[in-house]
């Protein structure tokens, strides 16, 4: 099987299977979904979405967050990792936010990553799930589905995998793939003792057909 029809096999399936695919974080607007991306490094979706409600609850817009204090802000999202981290990340990009963006998202990766508590990850979740941009996020998730199936090839880290990945999906999709990956190694890819037999893409997954699956599940 060549490359280019490893990707459309794995495209086809996604589209058939989960036609639907979004993030699971809970948000209204580009202010709430930079926020909520910020609090979920290194934490799950799941956590940070029963913190935000009573963070947006008293700081809904970035103007208001940007004149809170530490002590306004950190009890709120105590229960998240490295909560004194992200308290300061979010005061600090609220307030570039406010000062250098007049409060609005910027929408380039370039700008985004200026904001404190942004990386390459955060600023292409933001671009392509805010503004469709053919940008591609790789966490843990995507860079571990996308080199067990073979859609990637001896990434050393994850910008190799974006850019792969980038290069082979057709644009238009490249925002939705990201949360096909993500949601597939969440939920059946996962990292340890991947659930197999629950997955559609083992007659073309390279991991199925090696000996680390049998090794995983040992």
């Amino acid at each position: 099987m060549t490359k280019k029809e490893r990707y459309q096999y794995v495209i086809d399936w996604f589209q058939e299977h989960m036609p639907v695919a979004e993030t699971e974080l809970h948000y209204r607007n580009p202010y709430e979904l930079l926020v909520a991306v910020i609090l979920s490094a290194q934490c799950t979706d799941k956590r940070v979405n029963i913190v935000t409600p009573e963070l947006f609850k008293q700081f809904p817009t970035p103007e208001l967050l940007a004149k809170a204090e530490f002590e306004d802000i950190e009890p709120l999202i105590r229960s998240v990792t490295f909560a004194n981290n992200k308290t300061r990340h979010l005061m600090g990009m609220a307030k570039m936010l406010v000062e250098d963006y007049n409060g609005e998202v910027p929408d380039t990766v370039e700008e985004l990553v200026k904001l404190p508590g942004v990386g390459r990850k955060t600023a292409n979740v933001i671009t392509s799930v805010i503004f469709e941009q053919p940008n591609m996020a790789v966490d843990t998730h995507v860079f571990r589905v996308s080199a067990r199936i073979g859609l990637t090839t001896n990434a050393k880290n994850v910008l190799q995998a974006e850019k792969q990945l980038v290069a082979n999906i057709p644009e238009e999709l490249i925002h939705k793939a990201h949360h096909w990956l993500i949601l597939h190694g969440r939920y059946t890819c996962v990292a340890r003792r991947p659930k197999c037999e629950r997955c559609g893409l083992t007659s073309i997954c390279k991991f199925y057909k090696s000996d680390m699956r049998h090794i995983v599940e040992q």
